[in-house]
């Protein structure tokens, strides 16, 4: 098994859980600057402890990242993480073993 795959198994597992994905959803809306831990725990009403929990699980996946700004830690996005990680998905959906006589896969415009 190559490292990427190792990589992404790691990164669904993190949003395998519908807390972990309610939080990256929630965040992926938030401001560039990053949603406060506070708002992201009124908005999906979750405790502290297990919404920290579920960001530090997001974290080392890598999916967010956190900054301080102040006494406020902030919460946003890793784009680009996510980016690849849907990309890996996808990458090499219209080749791979696929005769050439079958009908396209549905990522190439097939039904």
């Amino acid at each position: 098994m190559t490292r990427r795959v190792e990589q992404a198994a790691e990164q669904l597992k993190a949003l395998g859980h519908p807390v972990r994905l309610s939080i990256l959803r929630s965040v992926v809306q938030g401001p560039e600057a990053g949603t406060p831990a506070g708002e992201l725990q009124t908005r999906l009403a979750i405790p502290g402890s297990t919404l920290s929990h579920h960001l530090a699980t997001l974290s080392v996946a890598g999916l967010v990242a956190v900054a301080r700004d102040g006494t406020t830690l902030r919460y946003r996005a890793e784009f680009g993480v996510l980016r690849a990680l849907t990309e890996y998905l996808w990458q090499d959906c219209c080749s791979g073993g696929v005769a050439p006589e079958t009908k396209p896969a549905p990522c190439c415009g097939g039904d």
